[in-house]
C-alpha cells in the first residue's frame, strides 16, 4: 500500500464515525494539498498524506493532551511508525506551535519534532487554512473569521488563530509566488 492509500485509510478510520465533519475537512485539505501539486515535485505525496492525517489528533480514541498536532503527531509516530516527514508536518501544521504556546505545550512540540521543510510547511497551512470544516474551498480571511467564530475570539484557539494571522498570510503569499513561477516556466 502506498503512502497515500495509506494516510486516507488511517484517516477515514480514525476520523470518519467518531468525527464526520473533520473527516470531510481532511478531505478538503488534501485535494487542496493535491491542487498544489505543481510546486511540491517529488513531495506531493507526502503532503496529500499530512494533509489527509493532520486532524487525526482530534479521534477520541487517540486525544490524550488535548492538542491535536500533539496528540495526533505522537499516535502517528509511537502506534503507527508514520514516515518522519508526514508526522513533523503533522505535529507542526497551521503554526501549531503558537497554539502549543498557548496551551503551554511549546516544549514539548518543539523538542520532540523537527520542523519539516518550510516550502511544505507553507503548503500545509494553506491547504487547511483555505477549507472549510465541511471541506469546501475557501478564502483565508473568511477561514480565518470562521474559527474565531466558531471558538470566540478570546480562548484559546481565538487568541492563537488571530497571533498566527500574519504568518498564515505571509505563507499564502509564498505559495502563491511559488506557483505562480511554476505556471510562468516553459515545458
Amino acid at each position: 500500500m502506498g503512502l497515500t492509500q495509506w494516510a486516507y485509510a488511517l484517516s477515514e478510520t480514525m476520523l470518519s464515525e467518531p468525527l464526520p465533519r473533520r473527516w470531510s475537512h481532511s478531505l478538503g485539505v488534501a485535494k487542496r494539498a493535491r491542487s498544489l501539486g505543481p510546486i511540491l515535485g517529488a513531495d506531493a505525496e507526502l503532503l496529500e498524506a499530512a494533509a489527509v492525517l493532520h486532524d487525526v489528533g482530534y479521534s477520541p480514541s487517540i486525544a490524550t493532551t488535548g492538542f491535536h498536532p500533539l496528540d495526533g503527531a505522537r499516535f502517528l509516530r509511537d502506534q503507527e511508525g508514520a514516515d518522519e516527514r508526514v508526522v513533523r508536518l503533522v505535529a507542526h501544521h497551521s503554526c501549531a506551535l503558537l497554539e502549543a504556546e498557548e496551551r503551554g505545550l511549546r516544549h514539548d512540540l518543539e523538542t520532540e519534532f523537527a520542523l519539516e521543510r518550510p516550502e511544505l510547511v507553507d503548503a500545509l497551512i494553506v491547504s487547511d487554512m483555505t477549507t472549510t470544516p465541511d471541506g469546501e474551498h475557501t478564502t483565508l480571511a473568511a477561514r480565518l473569521d470562521e474559527i474565531v467564530q466558531r471558538y470566540g475570539p478570546d480562548t484559546i484557539v481565538g487568541r492563537f488563530i488571530q497571533r498566527a494571522a500574519p504568518e498564515i498570510y505571509a505563507a499564502n503569499e509564498r505559495v502563491e509566488l511559488r506557483l505562480a513561477t511554476a505556471l510562468d516556466q516553459p515545458m
